[in-house]
Order: structure tokens, then C-alpha cells, then sequence
């Protein structure tokens, strides 16, 4: 079934959100992540941001303030 006009303007401003990044995952580790996401009740992806978050706060990482630079 194809997808009607206002879902497919609806599923593009919800990507229009995101990013999208390929990524390889060590087919050792593979179970391991999925198990580790599904422990912590998140979707891969989500584990993959939180962690990262973790990790970025942990070294100390400042983002930029969105005023400062234009974002937003």
C-alpha cells in the first residue's frame, strides 16, 4: 500500500530530525549490544546516543551554547 501524501510529508519532517550515521559493529560484540540495549529497555540506536553522551560528559566534552553560534 503506498503511502498517502500526508504520511509521507509527516515521515519527513519527523527524519528531517536526525541525523542518520552507518556504523560497523564487531559481529563479537553484536549480541552483546543488542542484549545490553534490550537490559536497559532502549532501541540500539538509543544505547548507541546514551552511551556516547555518557562518554562525551565523562571527558569533559562542553557543547557549543546554541545562542552563541547561530543554532537553533
Amino acid at each position: 500500500m503506498p503511502l498517502t501524501d500526508k504520511k509521507r510529508i509527516t515521515n519527513d519532517r519527523y527524519l528531517s530530525k536526525f541525523a542518520t550515521k552507518s556504523i560497523r559493529i564487531p559481529k563479537e560484540i553484536e549480541e552483546d549490544l543488542n542484549t545490553a540495549a534490550a537490559h536497559a529497555g532502549e532501541s540500539v540506536a538509543g544505547y548507541i546516543v546514551n552511551a556516547t553522551r555518557e562518554r562525551m560528559a565523562r571527558d569533559g566534552f562542553q557543547p557549543p551554547d546554541d545562542s552563541s553560534t547561530g543554532g537553533g
